[in-house]
């Protein structure tokens, strides 16, 4: 996620803001096996409808430095800045193990137990390219190749949780964001050989989890910004195409761009199935209005006119395939109650389209001078736990592992208003 660009796509539902009497989330769990793409709606494989509601794991195999509490204009704002520095200053194998350390930190059990806590039972991993192909030794795995994404999915299946597994950054960046890991590179699209090194890379992820249902979907590309829209549906048909080569079961994600979905027209004319189109809206932020109850009213209620939530839903209709709202935030710049209150009412409107959702994002660092109510994570550090934000161009490689493992143990607090409301029997109206 992200500092982002929003995708301004103010479309698409039903007028679902009366109160809805629902069960808590916790009762949502089931069995995990396969999901397909059935008409409009997720399912399970034996046709059964399911509710999948979630978070995105954001940070933890691609850091995203905003979210450690740094400026945007910080030194060192994206992970190639980062490899780049720590690499000059202390050598490949250091920065290796420091980013271990990292990794190993961001997530620990505790923070499985706490997702879980709020009763959702998906989580979205972004991962960068090279958490799995070894840089240095383009099309080999790394000897480490599936720590991260095995420990992912086993730690989800002991709590009945599934896993989108979303490639975030691609080998060249797939757009100019810092997000993709390397601002302003955006090479994907016109390197032949990052495409062709991002095609082998999900042809290894389909051959290690062909027979885990524990995967939900393979979302191909992370908002994909950095190309036209008709490249970006010829690039992904070609995705498509070599992971269906060795995996027929998952369903795939069908990334969005800036102007629509239109260029890919009716996936199964194209010869795709078992696909679900992913979009990540974004209502009061990047532009579109302001924080508060009335955009998220109007986005969830179809107002004006039939628009908002409605025009995906009519969309979506006419092609017979579902949506993953694969980003959201509901809860940020808001009061405690408020904040609790959008964030069941957007669940519960995607889930009542046969939807599933994650928000950004599980965890973040809250700089010393920013505002709890302003922070996108469902935890974060607590307010008598400050985190110190380092020059990494200057700080020693002690002070940087310290750093990376007070990650780990760090006081969180817990956006309790939330988890509240997704944990009620009953939803407040809107």
């Amino acid at each position: 996620m992200l500092h982002r660009i929003a995708i301004l796509t103010r479309r698409t539902c039903t007028g679902l803001l009366a109160a809805a009497l629902l069960l808590p989330f916790a009762a949502f769990a089931q069995n995990q096996v396969f999901l397909q793409a059935q008409g409009t709606r997720w399912a399970r494989s034996d046709g059964a409808a399911i509710e999948l509601r979630g978070t995105n794991l954001g940070t933890w195999l691609l850091p995203e430095f905003w979210m450690l509490g740094y400026p945007d204009d910080a030194p060192v704002n994206d992970q190639c800045k980062l490899e780049a520095v720590l690499d000059k200053r202390f050598g490949y194998a250091q920065r290796q193990r420091l980013l271990t350390v990292f990794r190993e930190n961001w997530m620990r059990e505790r923070d499985w137990d706490l997702i879980g806590s709020f009763g959702l039972n998906l989580v979205r991993l972004p991962f960068l390219w090279s958490v799995i192909e070894d840089e240095r030794r383009p099309g080999h795995l790394r000897p480490d190749a599936w720590r991260y994404l095995d420990a992912a999915i086993a730690q989800a299946k002991a709590r009945g949780m599934y896993v989108v597994l979303d490639l975030h950054g691609t080998v060249g960046a797939q757009g100019k964001e810092h997000h993709s890991g390397c601002a302003n590179r955006n090479l994907l699209w016109s390197r032949p050989d990052y495409q062709a090194r991002t095609a082998w890379l999900w042809q290894q992820i389909a051959k290690r989890y062909k027979n885990e249902p524990v995967v939900a979907a393979y979302g191909l590309l992370n908002e994909p910004w950095g190309s036209s829209d008709a490249q970006l549906v010829e690039v992904v048909r070609g995705l498509y195409a070599d992971i269906r080569k060795i995996d027929t079961r998952h369903i795939i994600l069908l990334p969005d761009h800036p102007k629509g979905i239109g260029a890919y027209g009716n996936p199964a004319d194209l010869g795709m199935h078992n696909v679900v189109f992913e979009t990540h809206p974004y209502p009061g932020h990047f532009g579109w209005a302001q924080p508060g109850l009335e955009v998220h009213r109007n986005w969830l209620g179809c107002l004006p006119d039939g628009g908002g939530l409605c025009d995906w839903k009519k969309r979506m209709a006419a092609i017979q395939t579902p949506l993953f709202m694969g980003e959201f935030q509901p809860w940020a710049d808001m009061d405690s109650p408020l904040g609790g209150q959008i964030t069941r009412a957007s669940f519960d409107a995607y889930a009542a389209q046969g939807w599933a959702s994650a928000v950004w994002s599980y965890k973040m660092v809250r700089a010393q001078n920013k505002a709890a109510s302003s922070v996108w994570g469902l935890v974060m550090n607590a307010d008598d736990a400050p985190v110190p934000q380092l020059d990494f161009r200057k700080a020693s490689l002690q002070e940087i592992e310290s750093l990376f493992k007070l990650y780990g143990s760090m006081r969180y607090r817990v956006r309790t208003e939330v988890r509240d409301a997704l944990q009620s029997s009953t939803a407040a109206p809107l």
